[in-house]
């Protein structure tokens, strides 16, 4: 099978890692990745912070770069969230409507790829760790994924998944919602990462950096014994 990657803003600029370990797994699997270095933002900080023209610019530059017959595969619930549900809201009667819709039948969260596209929930990964899940809003609200991780971590050899209360509550992030309502979105990340720490996790594992980001800048500026990690990274570091 061919795919192209689609590498996000977050993970481009602050965590390469994460793609390239997004990479290493999709080859493991048999997978071969193309890679259009033309490619940027999807658009959905501009959209979300009302700069719908900007967002609608970008929005087609997104659906040029992915343009080809492949499946597109990210390691963000949000970022494709954003692509399937709001291009609609971008592009309704237009003439770049028709290829939103290709591209939404054919757009997918790493996670989702690996075990409804391909069908593997084991891909060999060994991590003794206790992890907590972080179901981010986008996730769950606009991808509608929430078990595929989790399918995923039960079948990594030594690792022990523990439920947090309230995993499906927001840590606050929420794109400009951090920068705008700073007092509340710290808050937010305070209670989160708590409910974490009080499962006894070793990591705070999702699907999402930009959620793992916002908890983790809490985690350093007050020295807490957990860390994040995104769930790629996870399941790479068991393969070596």
């Amino acid at each position: 099978m061919e795919v192209d990657i689609f590498i996000p803003c977050f993970i481009d600029q602050v965590y390469p890692e994460t793609g390239f370990n997004m990479v290493k797994i999709l080859e493991k699997l048999g997978v071969q990745v193309y890679y259009n270095t033309n490619q940027t933002c999807c658009g959905q900080m501009a959209f979300n912070s009302g700069f719908w023209d900007e967002a609608r610019e970008l929005g087609v530059k997104f659906l040029r770069d992915f343009s080809s017959e492949r499946m597109v595969v990210a390691p963000s619930a949000s970022c494709v969230g954003y692509v399937r549900n709001y291009y609609n809201e971008l592009f309704y009667n237009s003439p770049w409507h028709l290829e939103y819709k290709k591209l939404k039948g054919k757009i997918f969260e790493v996670t989702d790829f690996i075990v409804n596209v391909l069908g593997v929930k084991d891909i060999g990964s060994h991590v003794d760790a206790v992890v907590t899940y972080h179901d981010s809003c986008a996730a769950m609200r606009e991808y509608q994924l929430k078990n595929e991780p989790r399918i995923l971590l039960d079948h990594i050899k030594g690792l022990k998944l523990i439920e947090m209360e309230n995993t499906d509550e927001c840590c606050g992030f929420g794109g400009t919602f951090s920068v705008k309502h700073e007092p509340i979105s710290t808050a937010m990340a305070q209670q989160k990462v708590h409910h974490a720490i009080d499962t006894g996790a070793e990591y705070i594992v999702s699907t999402d950096s930009s959620c793992l980001m916002h908890q983790q800048g809490y985690i350093d500026k007050h020295q807490l014994p957990i860390k994040t990690i995104h769930i790629i990274d996870l399941l790479a570091k068991g393969l070596d």
